[in-house]
């Protein structure tokens, strides 16, 4: 169940990686608050239609802007329009990402360089270019969607932990540099979660990580969701730097 927020109605806040996952739970948990979700898409029309009716449907209004988040040149292009001729974006959810499971002796330095630029890099140039915004916008609320990785490390997962601990000291340090300008940033740290991902996983695999689980079992996207309006929301209005954890005890 997600708590309802009053001032997420008609909020403005962008979300990547909003087309499926944990992404799109979050988007239509904040178009059921009547917030105004954005969302950017890679080149499919046909999908990113789809999404835009299924927000609308779900009680919010939606626009999809198309960029990629490692393409600063069109991504900075798509939201400057944007905020100068709809309205300031004052919610933030750096959710994309991309993760490469291997041994770190048989990473490749595309792979290496894909994941960073993705998780990390999209990240910072994503926030960088809203900065400015922020500044005219109202209760600015920034949530970084981490990793329990990011903070335990975990073996094959090199380069994805290193990209989501980079996440952790970025947002930190945002939230210590816009404080002042009323600006906050979060850090959300899934563990297991019930996604496209997961649901891979044979059976007995899910058994084994359970075990390691506290609370037994795989997290929702709906959790995750939950976490994630609660952040954007004046409810946690004295709330920033911070990083939680999401993860059934996983990692205590």
């Amino acid at each position: 169940m997600i708590a309802t927020y009053s001032d997420l109605k008609d909020k403005v806040i962008l979300v990547t990686g909003a087309a499926r996952g944990i992404g799109k739970q979050i988007s239509l948990a904040l178009a059921s608050q009547g917030a105004h979700v954005v969302f950017n898409y890679r080149g499919d029309e046909t999908k990113a239609a789809a999404l835009k009716e299924e927000l609308v449907a779900a009680g919010g209004q939606a626009t999809g802007l198309q960029f990629d988040v490692t393409d600063y040149e069109a991504m900075t292009k798509a939201l400057d329009q944007f905020t100068k001729t709809v309205a300031p974006i004052s919610g933030l959810v750096n959710n994309a990402g991309i993760s490469k499971d291997t041994l770190l002796l048989r990473l490749k330095p595309d792979e290496i360089n894909s994941i960073i630029d993705t998780n990390l890099k999209g990240c910072m140039l994503v926030t960088q270019a809203l900065s400015r915004n922020f500044l005219k916008a109202e209760n600015v609320s920034i949530v970084n969607m981490g990793s329990i990785v990011g903070l335990m490390g975990n073996a094959s997962q090199s380069a994805y932990a290193a990209s989501k601990a980079g996440m952790i000291g970025f947002s930190k340090s945002v939230a210590k540099e816009m404080a002042s300008r009323n600006v906050r940033c979060n850090v959300i740290c899934p563990g297991f979660i019930q996604t496209e991902m997961t649901e891979a996983l044979n059976d007995k695999a899910k058994e084994e990580y359970s075990k390691s689980i506290p609370l037994a079992r795989f997290g929702s996207s709906e959790e995750v969701a939950s976490l994630t309006c609660f952040l954007l929301s004046q409810a946690s209005s004295y709330v920033t730097g911070e990083v939680i954890k999401i993860d059934g005890g996983l990692y205590i």
